[in-house]
Parts: C-alpha cells; structure tokens; sequence
C-alpha cells in the first residue's frame, strides 16, 4: 500500500525541484525526503525521481503518483472541512466571491439566505475564480461566485475532486466614456472606433481580451492606467484619463460618466456558481445556489 505521507514528500520534492528545498518546505532533513522516496520507490518497484545537477526530475510513475497525491489532498482537506462543520456549535457556510459579484449580486442573495437559515454562521471571502477554484476543491469554501469570459467554465471534466458549474447569468461589457467625450452621445460603439484613445484596465482578463481585440482590428492598444478594481477605473474615466471596458455588474452609476453598448459580436463574461461534487451535497450551499438563481438577474436590472 502506498503511504500517504510519502506522496505529500513526493508532491514537494516536484513543487520545489529538489530535495533540499522540499525538506526545508516540510521542515524536514534532506536526509528523511530522501528515504522517504526511496521507500515509495521500493513500495512501487519504480524509480519516481531522478537527481541531476540541475535538481530533480520526476519519471512517468513519479508524475502519476504526483497527480494522485494533488486529488488525494484535496479529498482529505475537504473531509476535514466537512468533519470540522458536522463538529460545530453553530451550522457553517463559507462563501469565496470576486469583488464586483460580491458587491451586486451577493448581497440580495444573502438576505433571502439569512432570512430563511438565521442558524447559520456565514463567512465570505473576496476571491478572484482562479484562487477561489483550489478553495473549493480543497473544502475552505463550500461554494465560490465566479465567472469565465470566451473560454469554458473554470471546470474540468474528469477532475477530482469534481467540480459543477451552475450558470447565473450572462454580462456583458460596456464602453466606459467620459460625458463630455465627442462620442458620448452614441447608443452603442464598435471598439475600433476607439483605436486612438487611451484605455484605463480595470481587470487584467479585460485587457487580455482588449489586447486580443486591437490586434484584429490591427491598432496597437494604448494603456493609460492599469488596475484590479473596475470601480477605481471608472473614477479614472471620469478624470479623463481614459475610457475602460466595464462588465455590467460592475457599473458605477455616475453623472460624469456614459456607458454605451458594445456593437456585435458583443463580448460578455459569464457568471455562476461552483460547487464541490459530493456523496452528500452540503445543504446551506444548495439553498445560496437558489438564493442566487432567484436574485441574480433583479440585482443589476438597469
């Protein structure tokens, strides 16, 4: 049988490239990583890391067991979570959100929750969905609000642990123009059209997408400010550093801004909801799940 404990020491030794700098991770010797490979090696009758002057190299078996050892940390974590929930005083709910979801959409949601589960002990937490998808893999979130733009769900068929995506709602972006800009005045706008300006980024996904965009319509993209909080970016717009590309969520009602639509293909980001796959589906969850079905799309109606 293959020790747990060697493939947490087999999972350090690939993450850091050596044994030395995994034994100082797992605040062991150089000396115990090294036999502890050396036992798994004898206990699967394969070599699963070869040393070179250049660190470490993991062999096929090595890489298999690597990956084993990633699910079977995530399925411990997670039933220590849930043992420490069936071990509190009070039912739990820990609920990971990006900014903007947890500002617009979250809220509505949460009192409907609150109002119908007042025995539960909430926690959220801000997360962007690339850390909030290890969170809930791991069981330190039980559901995650999140989105993904052009690409698939932040879910990967045949993971484990699983993952389901449960779709909300479609987002669109806007053009984010100063009142006064010379262009303010249309009801919508192709992105070519606004080749020759400066772009403040709110959202490094958005300027990927923007960068994507100028590069088809063959302009180069002029970034004047950059940030990771679409609200401070429409400030900026409305200081006339720029104009921005703002999800609808994220809309910042203001007199010295106009937002106006984006003309077709119309881009768009798509949020929902993540949850962990399991035997027995986390009740509190489910219901924030409903909540937010139910309160999504009356929460950012213009």
């Amino acid at each position: 049988m293959i020790d747990v404990q060697r493939l947490r020491v087999l999972r350090a030794v690939a993450e850091h490239g050596s044994f030395n700098k995994a034994a100082g991770a797992l605040l062991l010797t150089p000396s115990a990583v090294s036999q502890h490979i050396a036992a798994l090696e004898r206990t699967l009758g394969r070599p699963v890391a070869v040393r070179s002057t250049r660190g470490v190299t993991l062999t096929e078996p090595g890489r298999l067991l690597v990956e084993a050892a990633e699910v079977i940390s995530c399925e411990l974590d997670q039933v220590r979570h849930e043992i420490d929930r069936l071990t509190a005083p009070r039912p739990r709910l820990t609920v990971a959100t990006f900014t903007s979801g947890g500002r617009r959409l979250l809220p509505a949601a949460l009192a409907v929750f609150v109002a119908a589960h007042p025995e539960v002990e909430l926690t959220v937490l801000e997360s962007e969905p690339e850390a909030a998808v290890p969170m809930v893999r791991a069981g330190a979130a039980d559901l995650a609000l999140a989105y993904h733009f052009d690409g698939p769900p932040p879910v990967r068929p045949g993971e484990r642990p699983a993952l389901d995506w449960v779709p909300l709602m479609e987002d669109p972006l806007w053009l984010v123009l100063p009142r006064g800009h010379r262009l303010a005045d249309r009801s919508s706008l192709g992105l070519g059209e606004l080749s020759a300006e400066r772009w403040v980024v709110g959202c490094l996904k958005t300027e990927a997408f923007l960068r994507r965009y100028a590069e088809l319509a063959g302009f180069d993209l002029r970034v004047g400010a950059s940030t990771t909080d679409y609200f401070f970016a429409q400030s900026l717009v409305a200081a006339g550093v720029g104009v921005s590309l703002v999800p609808h969520v994220s809309l910042a009602p203001s007199p010295e801004v106009k937002a106006i639509r984006v003309e077709p293909p119309r881009p768009a980001r798509h949020i929902g909801v993540l949850l962990p796959r399991r035997r027995r589906p986390h009740p509190y969850a489910r219901a924030l799940t409903e909540a937010l079905a139910a309160t999504s799309q009356q929460a950012v109606r213009p």
